[in-house]
């Protein structure tokens, strides 16, 4: 599959074809997000990635919470087949991902230098518009001495480079050592240079980055996989293979239900001092040829007529959050049960076992105008709290306090949203039963209000014993944009390729969901198993359909 429809060679304005990963159980969650906040369209999913075109800039893209990675789409076609062929004859059909369709890595390629080049544009000019700080004349000199050093060792490693190059040129001409071999590696460079508009295509350095899962993993290992894809690409297109600082990163992810090859688009950012002495944001800028990162700070400044400075080289996936200081709930976690939470401006929201305060934080960054409170018995986890509320930027806009869940100095139903991590007893023991604890949520929750849990298995046994016999919600259309929703696949895919990862799923969900029957006043609307890594969790979401009593 092309990066760009139809096979133009396109900047992101025609809309780029690009993926993310997620963690299992999440891709609903994700679908929702790119369709909202990217107004993305084609939207589809396999188990893990979710796969959709937008015009939007690295800027909007960024902005993306319920993602793991994000990739810019090369291919995504249906598995090899191990079971019946020699490794030869799968080694010759993994070439063929790059030898049968190079256009298509040629449009990801040029699309991925678009992209890089807009940023870096947004950045320059968010620079010249900025207010330089005010700072000492010794701090100037300092500053000057520096980029003053940097220069002349940027001189001399030019001269010694042509020196070299001199040296090897001379070399090669005395020897006659010119082969036919070079000559078509050169023609063929030539090619790709003019094909994605740049002038030095064989100095563009690459790795490949190589997962492998199912029946292949079994037959090939990932150096394997990487190895072969990576003496294609440098036949084909004559880049040159870099394991340490390369240009530009490939992915491959082979499975029993897909191939899928990427450009994982903040595979490293770059945090900078400019000139005026400003703390700059982390950013994805090209190197003085175009054709990716810049390993050298005076080049890459040259390049996009940024000022001189250095740069600290980060690897910053988009589920990393710079504001959390100590991590707590996996942050795609907190921020797909916020985005349950149906919150509204002006509400008063309450996390009363809040731990680190994750959920909070990630409720709190995306709905600001909201009154946040969270509460814990435990001294260190509040004092983890208030640490990262402070890293955050946001300790005026949450409120902690020393409480227990079973006895919250609060008034009855003065709450408009509860979020909850439920301790699983594995760290944290439950002093109380489950039971208490839900009950108190209820008493604080006012009628109408919401309640989003995170539940271990046990905790969802414990609950739906409590209420054995009440008589299950039949909640149609609740599995809504829940994976194995075939409304979001294409034709082709959902017997090859979408049926066996999402049936699982949905079973799963909608099962969870019918079993269990409602808790009091808490009816339960909608139910997400996801994966926390070694364990399953439910995202369970319940409304509070009158005041208990009555």
């Amino acid at each position: 599959m092309a990066a760009v429809p139809d096979g133009r060679r396109s900047g992101p304005a025609a809309g780029a074809r690009f993926f993310c990963t997620a963690g299992r159980g999440l891709e609903p969650f994700l679908m929702r997000e790119v369709r909202s906040r990217l107004a993305a369209t084609q939207v589809e999913y396999i188990s893990g990635k979710v796969f959709f075109t937008t015009c939007s800039d690295l800027n909007m893209l960024k902005k993306l919470k319920s993602a793991e990675r994000l990739f810019l789409l090369i291919k995504k076609q249906l598995p090899f087949n191990v079971s019946s062929v020699s490794k030869g004859k799968i080694f010759n059909e993994m070439q063929r991902l790059t030898n049968d369709d190079p256009e298509s890595w040629l449009n990801a390629i040029s699309i991925w230098k678009n992209l890089l080049e807009l940023d870096a544009k947004k950045v320059k000019l968010s620079q010249k518009n900025a207010n330089p700080l005010k700072r000492k004349v010794g701090e100037n000199d300092i500053i000057a001495k520096k980029l003053k050093t940097a220069q002349m060792q940027e001189i001399q490693e030019n001269k010694e480079c042509q020196m070299e190059k001199q040296i090897e040129e001379e070399t090669l001409e005395q020897g006659n050592f010119t082969t036919k071999r070079d000559k078509s590696q050169e023609e063929l460079q030539n090619d790709v240079a003019e094909a994605v508009d740049t002038h030095n295509q064989n100095d563009l350095t690459f790795r490949v980055s190589c997962r492998c899962s199912g029946a292949i993993a079994k037959t090939f290992t990932a150096q394997e996989v990487g190895r072969v894809i990576g003496i294609a690409l440098m036949k084909q297109f004559g880049w040159k293979a870099d394991l340490r600082n390369p240009n530009l990163e490939i992915f491959i992810h082979l499975s029993d239900i897909y191939c899928v090859v990427g450009i994982p688009v903040f595979r490293t950012s770059k945090t900078m001092l400019n000139n005026s002495g400003e703390s700059g944001q982390p950013c994805l800028v090209p190197d003085l040829r175009g054709n990716g990162f810049s390993f050298s700070p005076l080049r890459t400044m040259l390049a996009v007529g940024l000022s001189y400075t250095a740069f600290i080289m980060l690897r910053v996936p988009l589920a990393s959050r710079a504001y959390i200081k100590t991590a707590g709930l996996r942050s795609t976690i907190a921020w797909a049960m916020a985005s349950l939470a149906e919150i509204k401006a002006g509400a008063v929201v309450l996390d009363p076992m809040c731990g680190l305060g994750t959920i909070l934080l990630e409720a709190a960054k995306e709905w600001p105008d909201v009154y946040y409170m969270g509460a814990d018995v435990s001294d260190s986890q509040l004092l983890g709290a208030c640490d990262n509320l402070k890293a955050a930027g946001l300790k005026d806009k949450i409120e902690l306090l020393k409480a227990s869940v079973i006895e919250l100095p609060l008034p009855s139903e003065s709450v408009d949203t509860i979020i909850s991590d439920i301790p699983f007893g594995k760290k944290f023991k439950l002093g109380k039963d489950i039971k208490h604890i839900i009950q108190e949520m209820e008493r604080v929750l006012r009628v109408g209000g919401t309640i989003v849990l995170l539940l271990s298995e046990d905790h969802h046994r414990r609950l739906k014993s409590c209420e054995e016999s009440s008589v299950p919600l039949n909640s149609k259309g609740s599995c809504k944009d829940k994976p194995g929703s075939t409304e979001c696949l294409n034709p082709e895919e959902k017997a090859a390729i979408s049926e066996p990862a999402s049936s699982s799923f949905a079973a799963s969900n909608q099962e969870c969901l019918d079993r269990m029957p409602p808790f009091g006043s808490l009816v339960p609307v909608e139910c997400y198993r996801v994966s926390l890594g070694k364990t399953d969790a439910l995202i369970y979401k319940y409304k509070k359909s009158h005041s208990p009593g009555q």
